[in-house]
């Protein structure tokens, strides 16, 4: 179940016309925890998902390694898309923070396991921490959507 709350926003370019509006959904996603803080899971903007940051925090994957962490992430990430109708084969981009860079060999590997031939557009950001000290890895997304 994906709780929505649906905001048209009136014309923001003027490539638009003025009778024209852009959808903005907010959603929280029931197959994953609930938000502890002032966050959705996820924003859908015309053809567009934006995720909020994504762990693997109250799953068994958080006590393992960051390789474990990351196929967990990205089958939140996967429930997600497909929930929307896309999958992901239509990863934009992502940006990944990560806490320790010594196991960045592996890591790239569940990354190429992960994407195959439709590799996004990505950013790496070493940090000294997560939210919870177990955490090893947290990952943003923006996901193509089919068109409605």
């Amino acid at each position: 179940m994906v709780a929505v709350a649906k905001v048209n926003v009136g014309c923001l370019s003027t490539k638009l016309k003025d009778n024209q509006k852009m959808s903005l959904e907010r959603k929280n996603y029931s197959f994953l925890s609930a938000p502890v803080g002032p966050y959705v899971h996820a924003v859908k903007y015309n053809n567009l998902l934006y995720l909020s940051g994504v762990t693997a925090f109250e799953t068994e994957a958080q006590a393992g390694g960051i390789e474990i962490q990351a196929k967990e992430i990205f089958k939140q990430i996967q429930n997600m898309a497909e929930a929307e109708g896309s999958g992901l084969d239509k990863l934009i981009k992502i940006t990944a923070f990560v806490t320790d860079l010594a196991r960045m060999k592996e890591l790239r590997q569940v990354l190429f396991d992960i994407y195959q031939d439709n590799i996004p557009a990505s950013s790496l950001i070493k940090i000294n921490g997560l939210f919870s000290n177990d955490l090893k890895i947290e990952v943003e997304a923006i996901i193509a959507l089919p068109e409605n």
